[in-house]
This record gives C-alpha cells, sequence and structure tokens, in this order.
C-alpha cells in the first residue's frame, strides 16, 4: 500500500507530505486547490512522462518521494522486477524518489538505487493502477481487458505457454535452415576439406612431431653426447664410482672430527641421483631412432601436418581436430538439409496443432467466462445509474500469438437504440472511469495491484448515484487500498480517511495545504461540499451522511 507522498516545488505546491491509510482515502477541496498537482506527483513516481513546466516557479527543481508497503504475494513479483535490473529488494519496504529539473533533466531512484524512467513505468504499472481524466485508462486497452477478463475465469497459461514456446522456437529452426542455401562449390569443398582431414588421421600426438622430427634429425650426434654423459657420470672413472671409492676415507675421518658424520649420508644420497641420472640418460638414447627411414616417415608427417595447419589457420593438431569436427556437422546439415527441412516443417505443424488445440482449451474458458463477467458487470453498472446500457465481452478467433487465439473486447452501449461499441470508442472518461469502478468491484478479489487511484470518476453524476459510487470504491477497499479525489460530498462521506487540499497566499505566492480532517473538521467539509457554507441543515445534512456511512 501506498504510505506516504512527499511533493516540492511541484507546480503551485511548494511542500507538501500527505499519509495515506489502509481502505478508502478520499481527497476533496476547491477547484484550483492542488489536487491535481498531487494527482501527478502519484503519476511522476510511477513513470508518467514530465517536462520542465511542472516545477514551481523560481525553483531549481521539483522532487516527489512515495513509500510503499508491499504484501508478500505482491512483493513477490515487485523483487522479480527489481532483480532484473539490478535493484536490491528487502521485500517489503519501497521508496521512489523521482526528480525533475528546470532545465528538463531527470533522475530516479528506487531504494536509494538509480535507475531509469523505463524501468520506473513498469514498476509503477504493478504498484499503483491510476483511472481519471488525466490518467492513461487501461481498460481501454486490450491487453487489460484481456488480463481482467483471464483473472476472472482463472485462466492456466502453462500448457499454451509451453506449445507456444515450442512452436515458436520450431518456426525460428526453419526459418534459418530456408535462408541457408549452401551452394554446389561449397558443399564441394567441404566434401574435399574433411576427406583430406580425415585421411590424414590427426591426432594430438602430432603435437609433438616436430620435437621428434628434430631428435631423428639429430640422432647420431645426441647419442654420442647422451653416451659421453652416461659414462661421464656412471662410467668406471664416472662421478658414481669416484664418490662410491671416497666413502671410507669419510668415515675414517668421521672418527676423528664428528662434523663429517653426515657426509657420508649426504655422499650416498647424491650418488644415487648421479645413478638415477645416468639411467635416465641411457633410456633416452637407447630410445632415439637413427633409422634413416624414421626419419624419411617423420619428414613426411611433419610436412603434412604444418600444411594442415597453415591452410586452416590453426597454431596446433587439437584445433586441426576442432576444425574438422566443425567442417563434419556443417556438411552434414547440407548434405541432410532436405531431411532436416521435412522434419522441421513437420514439428512446425505438430506445435501449431497443439497450440490451437490449447488455444481452443482457452477460448471455451473465456466464453465461458465473458458471459458471466459481463452479467456482474451489468448488476454494478445498474447500480452506478447505467440503468438501460448494455456491457458485454466479445471473444473472437484471431491467429495465435503469446496470448492465446482470441481478440478480447469489451462492448459497450450506454444509451439504448444505440449500437455497442468498444469501450475504447467512447469518448466520455466518466463513463469508462465508470465502467473500470463497476470491473474493479467485481475483479477486487482476482486484482494483483494494491492501490486504486480514481481521479473525479463521480464527475458529472450527483444524488443516488454518487453515494452508490462511493460505496462501490469503499467496498473495492476492502481488498485494495483506494484514493479518489472526489468533488462529490456523497462519496466523500465514504471514506475511512478524508484528506482536504486548500491553498493560500503568502508573500505574494500560492502554497498548498493537505490536512486530514475528522469530527467538525469533517462535518465542516463536507457541509462546503453540499453548497451551505456554515448553514446548520446542510451541516446536519453532513452529519446524516457520514451517519449512513458509520451505519453502512
Amino acid at each position: 500500500m501506498l504510505d506516504r507522498l512527499k511533493v516540492s516545488n511541484l507546480a503551485i505546491v511548494e511542500k507538501a507530505e500527505v499519509e495515506f491509510a489502509s481502505g478508502l482515502n478520499v481527497l476533496t477541496g476547491e477547484t484550483g486547490a492542488g489536487k491535481s498537482v498531487l494527482m501527478g506527483a502519484l503519476e511522476l513516481v510511477t513513470g508518467a512522462r514530465a517536462d520542465s513546466g511542472i516545477v514551481r516557479e523560481g525553483e531549481k527543481e521539483a522532487r516527489v518521494e512515495a513509500e510503499f508497503t508491499l504484501s508478500p504475494s505482491h512483493a513477490a513479483h515487485v523483487r522479480t522486477l527489481l532483480e532484473d535490473v539490478g535493484i536490491d529488494f528487502d521485500g517489503e519496504s519501497l521508496v521512489v524518489r523521482r526528480t525533475v529539473a528546470a532545465s528538463g533533466t531527470g533522475r530516479v531512484w528506487v531504494n536509494d538505487s538509480p535507475t531509469t524512467v523505463s524501468t520506473l513505468k513498469k514498476l509503477g504499472a504493478a504498484l499503483v493502477d491510476i483511472h481519471g481524466p488525466r490518467a492513461n485508462q487501461n481498460i481501454l486497452e486490450e491487453r487489460f481487458q484481456r488480463s481482467a477478463l483471464d483473472s476472472f475465469a482463472d485462466v492456466d497459461f502453462t500448457e499454451y505457454s509451453k506449445s507456444w514456446a515450442a512452436l515458436v522456437a520450431a518456426r525460428e529452426s526453419l526459418a534459418t535452415l530456408e535462408k541457408d542455401s549452401a551452394t554446389a562449390d561449397e558443399l564441394d569443398m567441404l566434401r574435399y576439406q574433411v576427406g583430406e582431414l580425415e585421411a590424414a588421421e590427426i591426432s594430438e600426438d602430432d603435437d609433438d612431431i616436430a620435437a621428434r622430427h628434430a631428435a631423428a634429425a639429430h640422432a647420431g650426434e645426441l647419442v654420442e653426447a647422451a653416451n659421453d654423459i652416461t659414462e661421464a657420470l656412471g662410467g668406471d672413472s664416472g662421478a658414481a664410482e669416484t664418490l662410491i671409492r671416497i666413502q671410507p676415507r669419510i668415515a675414517a675421518i668421521a672418527k676423528r672430527l664428528p662434523v663429517a658424520e653426515g657426509w657420508s649420508t649426504e655422499v650416498e644420497e647424491i650418488t644415487l641421483r648421479i645413478q638415477e641420472l645416468s639411467r635416465s640418460v641411457a633410456d633416452v638414447a637407447s630410445e632415439i631412432d637413427a633409422d634413416p627411414d624414421t626419419l624419411a616417415a617423420l619428414d613426411e608427417r611433419l610436412a603434412v601436418v604444418n600444411r594442415l595447419k597453415r591452410r586452416h589457420g590453426c597454431a596446433d593438431a587439437k584445433s586441426l581436430l576442432s576444425v574438422l569436427a566443425a567442417k563434419k556437422a556443417r556438411l552434414d546439415d547440407i548434405e541432410r538439409r532436405e531431411e532436416r527441412l521435412s522434419e522441421l516443417e513437420k514439428e512446425v505443424r505438430s506445435t501449431e496443432e497443439a497450440v490451437r488445440r490449447n488455444g481452443a482449451s482457452l477460448s471455451k474458458k473465456r466464453k465461458s467466462a465473458a458471459t458471466r463477467l459481463a452479467k456482474a458487470v451489468m448488476s454494478e453498472l445498474r447500480d452506478l445509474g447505467f440503468l438501460q446500457a448494455e456491457f458485454s465481452v466479445s471473444v473472437e478467433p484471431c491467429e495465435p500469438d503469446s496470448h492465446g487465439c482470441d481478440r478480447i473486447a469489451y462492448m459497450f452501449g450506454p444509451n439504448p437504440g444505440e449500437p455497442s461499441r468498444q469501450l475504447a470508442a467512447i469518448a466520455s472518461s466518466g463513463e469508462a472511469a465508470r465502467v473500470m469502478l463497476a470491473l474493479k468491484r467485481v475483479l477486487s478479489s482476482h486484482d494483483s495491484t494494491d492501490v486504486l487511484v480514481f481521479d473525479e470518476i463521480d464527475a458529472n453524476i450527483g444524488g443516488e448515484v454518487g453515494r452508490i459510487v462511493g460505496e462501490k470504491m469503499r467496498a473495492v477497499a476492502h481488498d485494495h487500498q483506494v484514493v479518489a479525489i472526489t468533488h462529490l460530498p456523497q462519496s466523500a462521506a465514504c471514506g475511512d480517511r478524508h484528506l482536504v487540499v486548500s491553498k493560500s497566499i503568502s508573500g505574494g505566492r500560492t502554497r498548498t495545504r493537505i490536512e486530514a480532517v475528522d469530527g467538525e473538521a469533517r462535518v465542516k467539509e463536507l457541509a462546503r461540499m453540499l453548497g451551505g457554507g456554515d448553514s446548520g441543515v446542510v451541516a446536519k445534512h453532513a452529519e446524516e451522511l457520514l451517519s449512513y456511512r458509520r451505519n453502512a
């Protein structure tokens, strides 16, 4: 719910802070006092377009801040939305701030994290639903009309969404393959390259071919050098034999010189390491192949591997193997193109059938719910003064899309004898707003938006209908927080919290004030709205309005 709205330097409002309660909050006041400015402030923090003209004359910037407390079920959706743009959310409190500079620039923060107006607009749609002559009325959009009907029908989109996703994927794969028109030259080249690489029987062992070739090319001198090393290390006069011969001498010294006691162990360890090194060198020397045929074979293999690496731009044999795998896959795709096209065409047809089958199930539920929804809304509209109006929900077939196979339209005929038309074609925003109120009354338990705002939806009506409008808003407020700007005392009397907007002149500037009223102050405000000033009769009427509300 909306807890608090703070406004600074916005139009005629220098500074104002409004605290809202749960239930129905009504805002009243003289025309021009600043009620519309507060509505504009709420629109700003829910993503509405702003321009520098809204900044109070002589100030650098306007600032609006809104504080929300979210219910657990509503918080989950908001958390997902914010996490997608990298904003932390603790799951309960949300503070939205927006500034608009006189220069035309502006900034937005959500929980002190900077963000964009685009993100704010998405967030605002999830937080607050605004209805009135200045608001973009969601009820006129097919998206909203479809969503409201589906909520009323408790439509489950799981199976349809799966089949639609499968159809989209199959169509994309088919379109990609249809665009891929390989030429005969490409096919011939791939066959040649794959054949050449396979014939070469490349393996990762080929990465040491250069080292083996170098060893074979210098086999004679390598063997000779290795033999010299082994002789120096382990021959009759080699290092190992020399160390073995001096062991008795070390033992004799150790008897007289304690510091020499560890020399014998060190000499043994050195002797072992020398012997191991001598054997290792001998083993390597024995593996060196000095056969001319071996060198010729390595020479030929090195030439093949190097040629293929240059041709395919590879640094090693492992990369050549990757190239071979990619070319084989591409060749397989081309050679199996017709077969794959046939498979994908069958897959598209199959998924289209699933989409239409699941879509038909959705349509059946929508059509059944449309009749019930229209009947329920009509009952509410009768109470709201549309005694001879007609309302229906049209569900017409269309090509499938992500939402199903139906076009949804709310049809409304406010006057007898006139055909019903789509609600979007109705000129009167007041009529559309009252239809929205009727719809919200019916859908109150299905609506996921916490805060509903009605801006003068009771304009151009009065008397008993005005009282009923107030009662309907109060009924909707059992499941939502409702904020209503009204000029009707009958509606205002239904509020759980009554806020009065007034203005005064100070220092040659207009200043707006907002205060909650109760008791005598509220009676006085209702009397003003009734047009009777301080008349005792009018005041008694105002008290009766409040008494009726308390007893309702």
